[in-house]
C-alpha cells in the first residue's frame, strides 16, 4: 500500500513516527530548541510541524541533510524545499510534515508557534523537551539548630 493509499489515520500515524525521528536527527546535529507540533486541528496544510533553532548555515545544512536522509531511508523524501536563499530560514515539505530550521532571530520574528496557535505540543523523547527536575537539597542541620532541638538536663 502506498502512503496515498493509506486511510487519514495511517498517513497521520506515519507522519507522527517521520516527525519524531526528523526531531531525534535534528538533536544528534545539535538542533536547539526543537518543538513538534501536530497542527492538523488548527491546519490544513499539514499533520506534524517541527521547528529547529540553528546557530549557523553549516549547523543548518547538517541537520537538513540529516532529515533528509533520516526520512528518505523510511521511503519518504522531500517533496519540496524552500529558502535556498536563505541562512536563517529553510522549510523541507515532506507532505504531512513541515520541517521549518531556523535561526534565533527568524524565529522570533516569525513566531510560528504563535501563528498556529492552538497546535497541540508533541514529546518526542528529546532531552531538550524534559522538564528540568530539581531534588530538593537535603536538609542539614546546624550545630546551633541541633543544640534549639537537645533538651538538657537543668542543673
Amino acid at each position: 500500500m502506498t502512503l496515498d493509499a493509506a486511510s487519514p489515520q495511517a498517513q497521520g500515524r506515519l507522519f507522527k513516527r517521520l516527525a519524531i525521528l526528523a526531531a531525534v536527527a535534528a538533536d544528534d546535529k545539535k538542533g536547539m530548541d526543537i518543538r513538534l507540533y501536530h497542527i492538523r486541528p488548527v491546519s490544513e496544510i499539514a499533520d506534524y510541524m517541527l521547528v529547529v533553532g540553528i546557530n549557523s548555515p553549516p549547523q543548518m545544512r547538517a541537520i537538513e541533510v540529516e532529515i533528509k536522509d533520516a526520512l528518505k531511508e523510511q521511503g519518504v523524501p522531500a517533496r519540496h524545499f524552500d529558502g535556498r536563499n536563505s541562512d536563517h530560514w529553510h522549510v523541507l515539505d515532506f507532505g504531512g510534515l513541515l520541517v521549518h530550521l531556523m535561526h534565533s532571530t527568524a524565529r522570533e520574528f516569525y513566531a510560528l508557534e504563535k501563528v498556529f496557535h492552538g497546535a497541540k505540543a508533541v514529546s518526542w523523547g528529546g532531552p531538550q523537551e524534559a522538564p528540568v527536575k530539581r531534588k530538593s537539597p537535603a536538609r542539614k542541620s546546624s550545630p546551633k539548630a541541633a543544640a534549639k532541638t537537645v533538651r538538657r538536663p537543668r542543673g
